[in-house]
């Protein structure tokens, strides 16, 4: 739960591949290529809440891939709502955030 939880931030944060003018892959190793360490990340506490599931084998769920879903909404919820600008498309840099900032039209003087 935690590895999922962290690919979701990585995900919404930093992984991306990058190509050039000519569709050559620009971060091809792990020397270029943006990946989150734990210096990057907070603490993750994981709680189980045991609920039988009754199309699992013996009540089984599937716990480690559903922590993937939600960091890339939840990030760009929290951007739109600091910035009023909504990012579509990830990973959230700060370049597209200042990107959008500056695409938005002048707000309307308040009269």
């Amino acid at each position: 739960m935690q590895g999922g939880a962290v690919q979701s931030i990585g995900m919404a944060l930093t992984e991306a591949l990058t190509f050039d003018d000519v569709g050559r892959l620009t971060n091809p190793s792990l020397l270029d290529y943006r990946k989150l360490t734990a210096a990057d990340l907070p603490n993750i506490e994981t709680i189980i809440v045991e609920v039988p599931s009754p199309s699992g084998p013996f009540g089984a769920r599937g716990v480690g891939e559903p922590p993937i879903i939600p960091a890339p909404a939840a990030l760009a919820n929290a951007i739109q709502d600091a910035t009023g600008v909504r990012l579509t498309e990830l990973p959230l840099t700060p370049e597209r955030i200042a990107l959008a900032i500056a695409a938005q039209p002048a707000a309307a003087p308040r009269a």
